[in-house]
């Protein structure tokens, strides 16, 4: 079998991946233009086609979707200056693309970042990295056996004004901090109710489908909207909460927690989403010594208030609204001392209040550019300098996983930090793809890395 064979049954499996690293490796020099390929064209996809078109000396050298009419739109907006294909493992045959950019539908992303390792590609994923919590260990796995840059898409820890509000938590602005919550207010209307229909033209559907289960199309499964069915999505606690608990995580100082719940449901609406649109979650975290912390993280798609102003606008200088004002999406911190506020990754602020009065503290303001933080490691090959490493994107896609897997079994979890499983809970090591992964033939995430 040749490596463009193994491409084109998508069998990228070790062996072709140390075949593909084999190969002579393009070294790049300060000045070299960065080649960049775009993976899904659609939401998000968009962000990362005008992310890298303004980070000096990259060239957005090729384009993948599933959908024509996508393609078309977003290379005649590049002059026609981009490759285009349809179906990612073609892409992966060419040696000149330096880093692959994920944009994909969440139930592909590590299949492809891990392909893409493999084919000895860099790797930008969106949040959250994976699908399920095990085929994001081998997307940690994959990066670190073929030496690859991989940077996760929670893109607010560029921001310089949060990575200083983390940095006063650590110095102990607000004291002991005990307790991080993490906030997901966003006014989702109803999706409503999509018949089945005929595949619209142009669209590759079966590419679309992927490892996932191959279900009749309906517009509410396509997309965007395919955030809300379990089998290519993990609801709003994956979609946008997995930066509030990435921040939480980080302002806390812990990894893996010890225990999870997960309570809420899909209320107010009769449609199609099955994930829920009001989830309460609560994360426990053991420390040495004894010592514990806690988090909260609350999703709601209403009508909702506003806490500490995020929402409103009051954490950030000379702006009217840190989001908009249906909206409320940050993180707060409770110490012994005060507490803090962030706001989310579109308008990075933060601000304390400190005693018992409630005095004004330390606040700022700034926001960060991610996509050049990776190309700037991309160009160094210092993992080091990656303000999201995926080895921590991997971790707080996990507390979306293990909290997704107590709502739906209705029951609280113990997990072990160290083994990465729920305790004597089989059916919850399942959900989380540890057992019975059911991939649909030929994507199928590699076992052997």
């Amino acid at each position: 079998m040749t490596r463009r064979d193994v491409l084109k049954t998508g069998g990228l499996s070790a062996a072709a991946g140390i075949a593909a690293l084999a190969l002579p490796e393009r070294i790049l020099g300060a000045n070299d233009r960065v080649r960049v390929a775009v993976c899904g064209l659609n939401g998000r996809g968009k962000d990362h086609l005008a992310g890298f078109s303004h980070v000096p000396n990259v060239e957005i050298a090729a384009l993948c979707d599933i959908d024509e009419s996508l393609l078309r739109k977003h290379a005649g907006e590049l002059n026609g200056k981009s490759q285009t294909y349809v179906d990612v493992r073609k892409l992966l045959e060419d040696r000149s693309i330096d880093a692959i950019s994920i944009a994909t539908p969440n139930h592909w992303h590590s299949l492809i970042g891990i392909w893409a390792c493999q084919a000895g590609k860099d790797v930008y994923v969106e949040k959250p990295c994976s699908h399920n919590m095990w085929e994001g260990k081998q997307l940690v796995r994959a990066a670190e056996k073929y030496n690859r840059i991989v940077q996760h898409g929670t893109q607010i820890r560029s921001a310089p004004a949060i990575q200083e509000a983390i940095g006063k938590i650590h110095e102990g602005v607000i004291g002991d901090v005990y307790l991080a919550r993490g906030l997901c207010f966003k006014l989702r209307d109803t999706i409503g109710h999509a018949p089945e229909e005929s595949v619209p033209e142009g669209v590759h559907y079966d590419l679309w489908t992927g490892p996932a289960p191959l279900k009749p199309f309906t517009r509410n499964r396509f997309h965007y909207k395919w955030h809300w069915f379990w089998d290519t999505g993990n609801g709003d606690l994956g979609n946008q909460g997995v930066h509030q608990i990435d921040v939480a995580r980080w302002g806390l100082g812990v990894k893996f927690p010890s225990r999870v719940s997960a309570m809420g449901g899909h209320f107010l609406f009769d449609d199609d989403q099955q994930t829920p649109n009001t989830l309460n979650c609560t994360f426990e975290f053991d420390l040495p010594g004894g010592k514990r912390k806690l988090m909260e993280f609350e999703v709601r798609h209403w009508i909702t208030n506003n806490e500490a102003g995020i929402g409103r606008g009051n954490l950030t200088t000379g702006i009217k609204r840190i989001f908009s004002h249906h909206n409320t999406v940050g993180n707060l911190f409770y110490g012994s001392d005060g507490y803090l506020a962030t706001g989310d990754e579109s308008a990075a602020g933060y601000e304390t209040w400190l005693g018992h009065d409630e005095k004004p503290g330390p606040r700022g303001h700034r926001g960060g550019d991610h996509f050049a933080n990776f190309i700037d490691c991309v160009r160094s090959r210092k993992k080091e300098d990656l303000t999201a490493p995926i080895q921590e994107g991997h971790i707080s896609a996990s507390l979306v996983h293990l909290a997704n897997a107590s709502y739906r079994l209705g029951r609280s979890l113990r997990f072990d930090p160290e083994t990465e499983r729920v305790i004597d809970d089989e059916e919850a090591n399942k959900l989380l793809g540890d057992t019975d992964r059911g991939y649909r033939a030929p994507f199928i995430v590699p076992t052997d890395l």
